[in-house]
């Protein structure tokens, strides 16, 4: 960066790296958590006639309330038995923009935003982007190399950082471990001074039995739960991301979004899609047996998955990440390097997608793992 824009830039974003994953031209890519799986074509030809409806009039802006879209978000919500009015609906482009609203009006300078980490990496990059100061919370390494998040744990350094905004995922990214409902009550509790968003992104994949924070909405107006269409509904493409919360603090987030943010072609699009929610969904399960299998195939390797409710797995005892990572990448496999010595993020993709990265894996693991696992 040449040195007078350096010198024009906010002094807390010098020096600072953008976001980036790698977007490579590879036989087999699973380092983003996307959905492997193509948008059915009855889908497409849905969106195609209803995009088609709506380009006459992209001359007028688009629904400012996007009311009918809240409107089928609060249903689908509301089908996992806990009832979601429209009103509790927010939606931006991406989750990402939802997060930002949320920051924008209730973080800013001279407050503090706390994640336990590691966690979703654009939790702190949105944080410093508004001005608010971020705060690297710890997850403790369980036995099974879990990167647990205990409720003592969390509400201790609540308490020791006294945040404005905290920041829970679960299923958490990178590591794909879901939250108790013990530990989000205990943190809402014991920040009475703080928003508690919980980021729920990979819900859809979740083991059966693992609750959403969604029942725990009621009488807790700080909390909210954040859901994207780029994963399990293979929407990264649109770009639709929305949460659910109390009404009013819905209604706080018009102060600080833009005049007509989401377009009238994404709100189409989104629509067209949960017309066809069972069908969007269809590939879940399939999605759910690849990343059980690279689970069983890894510790068969001798290397440590850790246990996943996402659409992904991190695995470990590895010598060195970055050099398998290469490695697999050399056999036109990319896979993340989140920065956890030891460890790499793959994705669960197609059968045959999975099949590529686990026997390059397999070639790889005898003289890329540790001596010896767990």
């Amino acid at each position: 960066m040449r040195a007078e824009i350096e010198g024009l830039l906010r002094p807390d974003l010098r020096g600072r790296s953008a976001y980036g994953a790698p977007q490579l031209d590879v036989p087999v890519a699973l380092n983003t958590n996307e959905n492997s799986y193509a948008v059915p074509d009855v889908v497409v030809d849905e969106i195609t006639t209803a995009v088609r409806k709506a380009a006459s009039g992209l001359n007028r802006y688009p629904d400012r309330e996007f009311t009918e879209l809240r409107t089928v978000l609060a249903d689908y919500l509301s089908r996992t038995g806990t009832p979601i009015g429209v009103e509790q609906v927010w939606a931006g482009n991406g989750s990402n923009e939802v997060l930002l609203h949320l920051l924008q009006a209730f973080g800013g300078p001279g407050r503090v935003a706390l994640g336990f980490t590691p966690a979703y990496s654009m939790h702190p990059i949105i944080t410093t982007t508004t001005g608010t100061t971020w705060v690297d919370g710890m997850r403790g390494v369980g036995a099974e190399g879990a990167f647990d998040l205990t409720v003592d744990s969390a509400v201790e350094q609540v308490r020791a950082h006294q945040p404005q905004v905290v920041f829970l995922c679960s299923p958490n990214n990178p590591t794909g471990t879901a939250l108790g409902l013990d530990v989000v009550e205990a943190v809402h509790d014991a920040a009475p001074q703080a928003l508690v968003v919980v980021d729920e992104a990979y819900a859809e994949f979740a083991r059966p039995g693992t609750p959403s924070a969604l029942t725990l909405l009621q009488g807790r107006p700080r909390l909210v739960v954040t859901r994207t269409m780029s994963k399990a509904f293979a929407l990264a493409g649109t770009r639709l991301g929305y949460l659910a919360a109390d009404a009013d603090l819905v209604d706080a987030l018009r102060l600080v979004r833009m005049p007509y943010h989401l377009g009238t072609q994404t709100q189409a699009v989104a629509l067209a899609a949960l017309a066809h929610t069972e069908l969007m969904l269809d590939t879940v399960d399939a999605i759910k047996d690849q990343r059980d299998r690279i689970v069983d195939e890894l510790l068969g390797m001798g290397l440590s998955p850790v246990p996943s409710d996402a659409n992904f797995v991190l695995y470990g005892h590895l010598v060195d990440s970055h050099a398998t990572w290469q490695a697999l990448l050399d056999r036109g496999v990319l896979i993340r390097d989140v920065g956890i010595p030891g460890y790499l993020r793959v994705s669960a993709g197609t059968p045959e997608e999975t099949t590529a990265f686990l026997r390059a894996m397999a070639e790889l693991a005898p003289t890329h793992r540790k001596e010896s696992a767990r």
